[in-house]
């Protein structure tokens, strides 16, 4: 009965397993939209059929789909599937056996049956009308024109002219399109030199400054009376320096911590030659030193560069004020 055949189908839509008792289950798998952008391919979402011939217990979902539209019992709709699997098992010993819209069957030497679907049809109804396609890479064309203006010297006076003007000798076409090429070709390499120069110099530069901050944190770090009591050495001045600084505030966004120097060197080193305004920040109370992003004297702008780096670059950082 090809009736059969097309219930099931039906059900492939809705269902992702359509079992046909004592001879197999139809199962649904499904798959994202893919999208290839140098060839420009796009494959909607859809579901690939397979068949698994272990699955042979009644679920009843063909059963009761049969019932249903053919307005019968559920025991008759039993024993029109169990012979209709009966002619399809007698079918396979000797030729392939097809599914119109699903796929074709067919029994290997060992006695198996192989399925071969045949994605003719996508069953993921949330993609219906949506088909694969190709689009093909834009193209800038730049319009050129042979037309040129041509000026004419009008002789109102009818005096005799000192000079004749000849006639503009035609050009090899092939010529003026060589020159435009080459006329291209130099201003591309033109632009990538400068535009590479530029970009070195401004890695440099900011190397430069990276450079001048490591040394003065050196710089502090070599003097740091931590453990020496104000009190005890009574330096006013020292002091001072000390409570005006406590009342600015840093807002860093920290890229990690580290309890090597040099791991933390090599990281600042990193995000300064990725462009980043890379900074110390404050250490840790563990003693770990911290790597910024940046540090900025304003909470905004700290906060805004800590949204693009979570949720436009999605890497890791957090929000450290000091």
């Amino acid at each position: 009965m090809m009736l059969i055949k097309q219930y099931i189908k039906e059900l492939l839509y809705v269902h992702e397993c359509v079992t046909i008792p004592s001879f197999g289950a139809f199962l649904t798998q499904s798959n994202r939209a893919y999208v290839d952008y140098e060839v420009g391919n796009f494959e909607p979402p859809e579901k690939i059929i397979g068949f698994n011939i272990l699955l042979k217990n009644n679920d009843g979902v063909l059963a009761n789909h049969l019932a249903k539209k053919e307005k019968i019992s559920y025991e008759k709709a039993i024993k029109k599937i169990e012979k209709e699997v009966i002619i399809w098992k007698q079918r396979l010993n000797t030729q392939n056996l097809f599914f119109p819209g699903i796929g074709e069957m067919k029994l290997t030497y060992d006695k198996k049956i192989e399925f071969f679907p045949s994605r003719q049809i996508n069953f993921d109804s949330n993609s219906f009308g949506l088909k694969p396609f190709n689009r093909s890479p834009i193209k800038k064309i730049l319009p050129f024109s042979d037309n040129k203006k041509l000026f004419h010297m009008d002789n109102q006076t009818k005096d005799d002219l000192m000079f004749t003007p000849e006639e503009k000798k035609s050009k090899n076409p092939l010529l003026k399109y060589a020159a435009i090429a080459v006329l291209t070709i130099a201003l591309i390499g033109a632009s990538y030199y400068y535009g590479d120069k530029y970009v070195t110099e401004q890695k440099l530069e900011a190397t430069k400054i990276a450079q001048k901050k490591i040394k003065d944190n050196v710089l502090n770090a070599t003097f740091d009376l931590g453990a020496v009591s104000k009190i005890e050495l009574n330096f006013d001045s020292e002091s001072n320096y000390i409570e005006a600084a406590s009342e600015f505030n840093y807002y860093s966004i920290i890229a990690g911590s580290f309890r090597s120097m040099s791991n933390a060197e090599k990281k600042l080193a990193s995000l300064i030659e990725e462009g980043y305004n890379a900074d110390y920040s404050k250490s840790s109370p563990e003693g770990l030193y911290r790597v910024a992003y940046g540090r900025f004297e304003s909470k905004k702008e700290a906060l805004k560069l800590l949204n693009f780096i979570k949720y436009t670059l999605e890497e890791e950082a957090w929000y450290l004020e000091e």
